[in-house]
């Protein structure tokens, strides 16, 4: 996720390098204590301090349930927290982008809907990710027995690292006697019955019933025709790939021949599910994350996919939503392969040429007529595809009809233009051509209307609706944090709401005019090197909204340190740097050594003022001393 929080560095001690490597030249940082507002989850009531920590390996995840990379991350730590329960201890800190992220029921549906089995700390002021200095979600802080921080990482990609790491700590600190084994401090909560638990899509049958994807539980489930009598779980519940199991699953798409597109999210699948026979078959997807530089088309069983959320039947083709890598991608069933078919992984809002175009964690998809909607839910926006009109067979663009980029949102009505939504998670076409919008974080259903070119409010009072089904003259919503569908007949009349905007709660680094040296600090884990045999193992792409803010500097390059010239006259804007490094085991007598790939997106508010900073330091992996 490219969002960034800018705040003063911490004081380190130490050389002014990064400084993970060998044990003996860590910088000695010690680690502040967590304090956050909302106060801690998944302790049984009990307040945490360090100091009840200490003798713990402590891995700090600071995350916020809206961003798909630390959902991401949450998956590659579920491994190493069982493998090391008596050592380590994970302690998620909540740290919200979106207003409805700083509402603290929000946050304990969260930490059950992605079955976080760890102690979590609500931190709706962003108090502690201020004191770890953090910048971007996800970052992951490891503190050692002692109490010092030893280690920070960015993005995804980190868990062999952090695996490598603590087995260091392990064998030291259990050398040293300072080391403490023991049971953590994690507490489940209760469970609670009810039909579905934060059900995400919802698609209704030729028969009248209605199939939804039951997340949490990892389930689909066939409701009655009233949205409510339970007639079949279809799945064991267990996570898994295999025939009988989903990993938490989302979109759902009615197929031609009456079979259902299951979109089989943490498992990077696409399924196919026969409701007349019960067969479950994985189409597309090899079950691992697609990481940059993996293939992006082929035979659709041997291509990764990445967090795939949506998907609808449109031009022949089943189109995904793919949250994970901000993008959309089809599979062709006539031929079993699978390409992208817009975006280029960069995160933010940017229309026009489908090869071109930027999304921000793509979760709703919608085919109508000519046009797919999109609901591309980081940068509060509903888009569409359409093809071009001076272009081949296969050409396609991207346009905005609501949405201006990643830091505005809200709940504001009237002219397209200007309308706000809070992270939007499903489009639904009506039979007007208007298309309804799951207004996920503004609790409402809202609608944006083609013809008059205007947003409105259809409903209010809706618990984090996901998506919406048309029935006859109704429209079933599902409201996953309700863990119901809510059937509501289409209204005539718009709901009158008081209009509300907010921008993303974050001060704008400020910066000198001129020259802004950029430094992406990486440094290989114990053990492995950057791989430079068959060339650089490091990118590191840079642009800005709007792109006038950089006179030079931009695009892509190998060196994850560059110089950016401002524009003369520039006073604000965002700096957008994606960076990626991939390093391999260090170790000789291994023919084909594993390499392993770690990657970010920071979006960085800047603002351009005489005494600003001239170095602008973002940390993939290692810890930034200047």
């Amino acid at each position: 996720m490219g969002d960034v929080f800018p705040v003063a560095p911490v004081e380190c001690l130490g050389t002014g390098v990064t400084l993970n490597v060998h044990m003996a030249s860590r910088a000695r940082v010690r680690a502040p204590e967590l304090i956050g507002k909302g106060g801690w989850l998944n302790t049984g009531g009990n307040e945490l301090t360090l100091s009840d920590l200490r003798g713990r390996i402590v891995i700090l995840d600071f995350w916020t349930f809206c961003c798909v990379n630390c959902l991401h991350v949450l998956d590659e730590l579920r491994e190493l927290e069982e493998r090391h329960r008596d050592s380590v201890v994970i302690i998620g800190v909540h740290s919200p982008k979106f207003v409805h992220e700083a509402d603290h029921q929000a946050v304990v549906d969260a930490v059950e809907r992605y079955g976080v089995e760890h102690p979590v700390l609500d931190d709706p002021e962003l108090a502690t990710w201020k004191q770890y200095a953090v910048r971007a979600w996800p970052t992951l802080v490891v503190i050692d027995p002692e109490g010092y921080v030893v280690a920070q990482h960015a993005g995804e990609g980190h868990a062999h690292a952090i695996e490598t790491l603590v087995e260091e700590l392990v064998a030291e600190h259990g050398a040293k006697g300072t080391l403490r084994r023991g049971d953590g401090p994690y507490v489940p909560p209760e469970p609670v019955a009810t039909d579905l638990r934060f059900p995400g899509k919802a698609v209704r049958l030729p028969g009248g019933t209605f199939l939804v994807s039951d997340t949490t539980r990892h389930q689909l489930v066939e409701l009655a025709a009233d949205g409510e009598e339970v007639l079949r779980r279809i799945g064991s519940g267990e996570r898994g790939l295999g025939p009988d199991s989903f990993n938490e699953p989302q979109g759902l798409a009615l197929l031609p021949d009456g079979t259902v597109a299951v979109a089989d999210t943490v498992n990077h699948a696409v399924r196919i599910f026969d409701p007349a026979t019960g067969a479950l078959e994985t189409v597309a997807g090899t079950g691992k994350q697609w990481w940059q530089g993996s293939p992006t088309a082929g035979p659709a069983r041997e291509v990764d996919l990445s967090s795939p959320w949506d998907l609808a039947w449109w031009q022949d083709r089943l189109w995904i939503a793919m949250a994970g890598v901000h993008q959309i991608w089809a599979y062709d069933p006539a031929d079993g392969t699978v390409a992208v078919a817009a975006g280029t992984t960069n995160e933010g809002l940017v229309d026009g040429p489908a090869a071109e175009a930027w999304f921000a964690q793509p979760s709703g998809l919608a085919a109508a007529g000519d046009r797919l909607w999109i609901a591309d839910s980081e940068t509060s926006a509903v888009r569409w595809i359409e093809r071009a009109a001076d272009d081949g067979a296969d050409g396609y663009v991207v346009r905005t009809a609501v949405g201006t980029g990643l830091f505005d949102f809200g709940h504001r009505d009237g002219a397209a233009e200007q309308a706000l939504l809070q992270h939007p998670l499903g489009v639904t076409a009506l039979p007007d051509g208007s298309v309804a919008v799951a207004d996920t974080y503004n609790h409402a259903l809202r609608r944006y209307d083609p013809a008059s070119g205007e947003v409105t409010t259809l409903a209010t009072d809706l618990r984090e609706p996901s998506a919406a089904v048309l029935a006859d003259d109704d429209i079933v919503v599902v409201e996953s944090a309700r863990h119901r569908l809510t059937r509501l007949r289409l209204p005539e009349e718009a709901v009158r709401v008081e209009s509300v905007a907010h921008r993303t709660q974050r001060a704008a680094t400020d910066i000198a005019p001129g020259t802004l040296r950029l430094d992406v600090v990486f440094q290989a884990p114990a053990g492995q090197k950057l791989d430079t045999r068959y060339g650089p193992s490091t990118r590191l792409l840079v642009s800005a909204t709007p792109p006038e803010l950089l006179a030079d500097g931009a695009g892509a390059g190998t060196d994850l340190a560059r110089d950016l010239v401002l524009a003369d006259g520039a006073t604000e804007g965002v700096l957008h740097v994606s960076a990626m490094a991939a390093s391999c085991d260090d170790d000789p007598d291994i023919e084909y050594p594993a390499c392993h790939v770690h990657q970010q997106d920071w979006g960085v508010p800047v603002r351009i003022t005489g005494d600003g900073a001239a170095r602008l330091g973002l940390v993939l992996a290692g810890l930034d001393a200047e």
